[in-house]
């Protein structure tokens, strides 16, 4: 497996992953229009496109043999300042899987190489936000020494998801 930061072309493939990802995970609990809405401005090969050429964002891919196995976008700025501990905070942003490649460590790499980022960044914190029922996602941050700090929500249109902020120093 090789990682590497994403490049102004990955767009179309990360979107499309994200999507997939997405959709695997969490897609049964949406209706089809707040579903449709939300990969359609969430998950765009548009939106990827900024991130990616965004200074304040690093998004690493991991791939294997030309096949985009995972990703992680980390934003070099605070999401949630009301709950920052660190004067230097970054907030990973998204940490997916192809559903058809988990258990095969592709989770741990992106996270090590994010903590890695964060580091060099000079942040002294990193947040993430996680969904209050997805408690795989909750135990692998836990391993990497995140704890919960604040209750928060994540709107998917119309619906709104109990969300667990997650935060941990560096």
């Amino acid at each position: 497996m090789n990682l590497r930061i994403a490049a102004p072309d990955d767009a179309a493939a990360l979107a499309d992953l994200g999507a997939r990802s997405f959709v695997a995970k969490f897609g049964y609990m949406y209706t089809p229009e707040d579903l449709g809405n939300f990969l359609d401005e969430s998950h765009s090969a548009k939106k990827t496109a900024k991130e990616i050429a965004d200074p304040a964002m690093r998004v690493v891919l991991a791939e294997e043999t030309g096949k985009l196995l995972g990703f992680c976008k980390l934003v070099l700025a605070c999401g949630w300042p009301e709950h920052a501990q660190g004067s230097k905070v970054v907030e990973l942003k998204q940490l997916y899987t192809d559903p058809d490649a988990t258990g095969r460590g592709i989770g741990s790499a992106l996270m090590d190489r994010a903590l890695e980022i964060a580091r060099e960044h000079g942040a002294e914190e990193m947040q993430l936000s996680v969904w209050s029922g997805n408690e795989g996602a909750q135990k692998f941050y836990a391993r990497y020494g995140f704890g919960k700090v604040a209750d928060i929500h994540f709107m998917v249109g119309d619906q709104r998801d109990d969300e667990f902020l997650y935060a941990r120093m560096l």
